[in-house]
């Protein structure tokens, strides 16, 4: 088990490395270097040997193997990204760059998204090098740039160039899962992710004739725009169930003791009453309008106008989302990808898969583990392109009314410190037995 230095590294980690500002702002602004040398420093105080790895200055990866025990076996990856979305300081209780630790807490940006998981891999790391143990199967380490816009200076570029790093690699673990869900009646649900919608964030173009305001306009570009961004924004999406999504309703309902009706999932999501919200974004694609651009004055009719909109598509339907689109948009608006990746789906029928339920069985034994589909998108996307698996693990034990969700890009990102400490445990515990 993880000793108590390792419990107390996981704490100043977390803390420093958030005092490193690496706020991605998209457009390449961005410069994870001093947070990859930080960790590369505590990697190499392990006696590993990290790559830093850049294909835009400053922009920096860090990669390290620890050789397993058991050469036929396959290789682990566990990684998490060192950029973090911005923060406004006037907003927060704290400044979101001081990595305060108060109350019991430790205060900043990427306090959950996700330098604390990258925190618990360095004091695991550093435990095992101070216990002499090593573990079953090689465990590569990485820890990315840029995974919060569009992920090519970060696990892009590792997995299209740097390919021999991940060699023996066949599945890996990161951020979203394994957190303390309380559902409202007592009971505590740690959803592990085995899946996630795909990106298709998605640029509209709409032109027409240019012409004075105060004339009539049948081709006036707004317009157009307008109605498609209105049509997507009301489309009411069909149901689609995943393998990942059908295990998650099915086990959600033999816990409540309801009846797995798979024919009327939105009667049952409504019966699960809190605990629904881990599903009822993954039963659909989606697709939210979200920014508008047209015009440069109030008088004049603009030829061309601009919307962009964050889809979602899940496994196996992303020809399905292809397909409604063209028929939202409609013959005057064109569309086309902004930003796209794949959707993941994995099996939660795996011997990985039973090794994680076991070790959050094993600190939270009052919990009750749930598959899961994430909404979004993590690195798992770009390290696919190799052959690697991915799920959502990056464990912590949270106290009732904690908006896990909430701290996400939120203001007053936190997390505790207990939820750290167990966080390590279990993690420790997976790694040994992966």
């Amino acid at each position: 088990m993880a000793d108590g230095q390792a419990l107390d590294e996981v704490v100043t980690f977390t803390s420093d490395l958030i005092r490193i500002d690496t706020t991605n702002r998209g457009g390449g602004d961005c410069r994870e270097r001093p947070a990859a040398e930080y960790a590369a420093a505590r990697l190499a105080e392990a006696g590993l040997e990290p790559a830093l790895l850049e294909r835009t200055e400053g922009r920096t990866n860090v990669v390290a193997r620890i050789e397993g025990t058991d050469p036929s076996a396959d290789a682990l990856l566990v990684h998490g990204h060192l950029d973090v979305v911005p923060a406004q300081a006037g907003e927060w209780s704290v400044h979101p760059f001081s990595g305060e630790i108060r109350d019991g807490v430790v205060w900043g940006r990427g306090a959950v998204d996700m330098k604390n998981m990258d925190a618990m891999i360095l004091a695991v790391v550093r435990s095992w090098a101070r216990e002499g143990v090593r573990p079953r199967r090689d465990v590569v380490i990485a820890f990315t740039a840029d995974e919060e816009a569009s992920a090519e200076d970060g696990s892009g570029f590792l997995a299209d160039r740097h390919a021999a790093l991940f060699e023996g690699c066949t599945e890996g673990i990161s951020e979203s899962g394994a957190f303390t869900v309380h559902d409202g009646s007592g009971r505590r649900l740690y959803p592990l992710a085995a899946g996630e919608r795909g990106t298709g964030w998605v640029k509209l173009t709409a032109h027409g004739r240019a012409a004075h305001g105060s004339r009539p306009n049948r081709e006036n570009a707004v317009t157009r725009l307008a109605a498609a961004v209105t049509r997507i924004g009301a489309h009411e999406w069909p149901l689609r169930l995943t393998p990942t999504v059908r295990a998650a309703l099915t086990e959600l309902a033999a816990l409540y003791g309801l009846d797995a009706d798979l024919d009327d999932v939105d009667g049952l999501l409504e019966k699960l009453g809190p605990a629904a919200r881990l599903v009822e974004a993954t039963v659909r694609n989606s697709a939210n309008p979200t920014m508008l651009e047209a015009g440069y004055k109030v008088n004049v009719i603009p030829g061309e106008a601009v919307a962009y909109v964050d889809g979602r598509y899940l496994p196996g339907h992303e020809d399905e989302f292809r397909a409604t689109l063209d028929q939202l948009t409609g013959p005057d608006v064109n569309w086309e990808f902004h930003h796209h990746e794949v959707a993941l789906q994995s099996p939660v029928d795996s011997p990985t898969y039973a090794r994680m339920r076991a070790a959050v069985e094993e600190f939270a034994p009052e919990g009750h583990v749930v598959p899961y589909c994430m909404p979004g998108g993590t690195d798992a996307k770009q390290f696919s392109r190799l052959g690697i698996t991915g799920y959502g693990f990056s464990p912590l034990k949270l106290p009732e009314g904690y908006d896990y969700g909430a701290m996400f890009h939120g203001v007053d990102e936190r997390v505790p410190i207990e939820a750290l400490h167990f966080g390590v445990r279990v993690l420790d515990r997976f790694l040994r037995t992966a």
